[in-house]
Parts: structure tokens; C-alpha cells; sequence
């Protein structure tokens, strides 16, 4: 009698399971998302809000915040508004990168940045269950206790193919979650050139991208200076969401990969 394992493969054979791939040298940036949009793809901000009215930012298509509720932090619609900024500068970076993404935001930071780590796990916790596609954090929590939730919300993530596009702390701290390696890492280079990203041979952080005296998006319809690795983290999101509207169904591992592949400074051999 034979038994099938639990998380084996059952009534099925390597032909029912077959994978077309190309060469490794394929994988340009012309290949992964020359002539992308984004269309199609839904992008979730996890931050401060979004102004939804700002020329720069597009149309939001939903809003949520968290708030406190009888038992706990719970999810609620809200007004297309940003309490600090933050939120509508990455908005703006990841308009500008994927022009015809569909743009949603959940607030988990009030006025001054304040937040906690239950609002950001509540906030994460429900972008995770909409199954968007691509979720900017440009934003961590340096409180232990949340690490194995985080985890372990981040795990979910990975095989629900949402791709976290996770903030590296602006400091030398260890925070979460964008340690983890279910989640695509992001730092800042030095360069001033917007398109340019590239890989990091050297992990935890896996990407850098431009964040350094970035022009972003301000509430009020204004623009600001600044820098920070939570204005490079964009950026990757909004490759990311070009990439997916160009080969949709792609898991995170193999966007990750088609992301290190078309880093300006991967080569492969010819």
C-alpha cells in the first residue's frame, strides 16, 4: 500500500507540474518590464494615508485606517487624507514609477509619525488578506514582541504571492519586517540617478534604489526634498508592480529573482 505524505506531491507527475523558463541572459530589464504600466496590478500603501487629491499621486482607489476598536485594532474606510506625508511621498514615487497601477492605502501612522506595532500588524494583517500584489512598507518596528508575528505574517504573504516591499531602518538597529527574507529588503545608493537599482551581494538588505535628496509628493499638492531608505523602497515596489503587470502569476521567489537578474550591476555571461 502506498502513502502519500503530507505536503507531498500526490496524483501527479514532473509532466503535470512543468515550468517554462528562458536563459538567465534573457532576463534584461527590457525583458522584465520594458513597455509595463502596471496595469492590472493593486498596490497597497501601508503608512500615514494617502492624499488622494494630489496631482502627483494619481487616483487612490480605496482608503482604510486603523483605529482602536472594542477588542483591539480593527481595519475601517477612510477619507483619501495623509496625517504626515510620508504615506503620499511614497504614493507618488510608486505613481511615478507605474503609472496605471491601481493605488489603495491603509493608515497605521497618526500625526508625528506615532504609531504602534498592533496598528502596523493590523494594518499589514488585512493589506495581506486583500491579496494585493504589492505592499509598500517604508516603515519598521524595532519592538522584538512583533517579530514573530511579523514573521509569520510575512511568510503568509510570500506563498499568497503579495510581495512586502519593505523599508530597511535609516539607522544600524535591528528591525522589522524588512530582515526577514520572505520579504524584498530595500536601501538606498548614493546615485542620483531615479532609475537605477541595484543588488546587494551582501544581505540583509537585498536592493538599492535612489533615496537620497528625493523630490516627492506632498500633501497640499506641493512637492518636498528628502531622504531616507523609506523613499527608496518605492521605487522597487513600483518595479515590482511593472514586472507583475508584465508576467502576471510570477511567485515571489521568481520575482525576486527576475529583479537581481535586471540590477544594473548583475552581469551574466554570454
Amino acid at each position: 500500500m502506498t502513502r502519500t505524505l503530507s505536503w507531498g506531491l500526490r496524483n501527479q507527475g514532473p509532466d503535470d507540474i512543468g515550468v517554462d523558463a528562458i536563459a538567465l541572459d534573457q532576463v534584461t530589464p527590457e525583458w522584465a518590464y520594458g513597455g509595463s504600466t502596471g496595469a492590472g496590478v493593486r498596490v497597497c500603501v501601508v503608512d500615514s494615508g494617502v492624499d488622494g487629491e494630489h496631482p502627483l499621486v494619481g487616483p487612490v482607489t480605496s482608503s482604510h485606517e486603523v483605529v482602536k476598536g472594542e477588542n483591539g485594532p480593527e481595519v475601517r474606510p477612510a477619507e483619501h487624507h495623509d496625517t504626515c506625508g510620508h504615506g503620499t511621498a511614497c504614493a507618488g514615487i510608486i505613481r511615478q514609477m507605474a503609472p496605471d497601477c491601481e493605488l489603495h492605502s491603509v493608515r497605521v501612522l497618526g500625526e508625528r509619525f506615532s504609531g504602534s506595532g498592533d496598528f502596523l500588524l493590523t494594518g499589514l494583517k488585512w493589506a495581506v488578506e486583500q491579496g494585493f500584489d504589492v505592499i509598500n512598507m517604508s516603515l519598521s518596528t524595532t519592538r522584538t514582541k512583533f517579530a514573530q508575528d511579523l514573521h509569520e505574517l510575512a511568510d503568509e504573504a510570500y506563498f499568497r504571492r503579495s510581495a512586502i516591499v519593505a523599508s530597511a531602518h535609516n539607522t544600524p538597529v535591528v528591525s522589522f519586517p524588512w530582515r526577514f527574507c520572505s520579504v524584498l529588503s530595500v536601501g538606498s545608493h548614493q546615485e542620483s540617478d531615479p532609475d537605477l537599482y541595484l543588488y546587494n551581494p551582501a544581505p540583509p538588505v537585498e536592493f538599492f534604489a535612489m533615496g537620497r535628496d528625493v523630490v516627492v509628493a506632498w500633501p497640499g499638492g506641493g512637492t518636498a526634498r528628502t531622504t531616507g531608505n523609506s523613499f527608496a523602497t518605492p521605487r522597487i515596489a513600483g518595479l515590482a508592480a511593472l514586472i507583475l503587470a508584465k508576467h502576471p502569476g510570477l511567485t515571489i521567489f521568481q520575482l525576486k529573482t527576475v529583479l537581481y537578474l535586471a540590477a544594473a550591476n548583475v552581469r551574466t555571461e554570454k
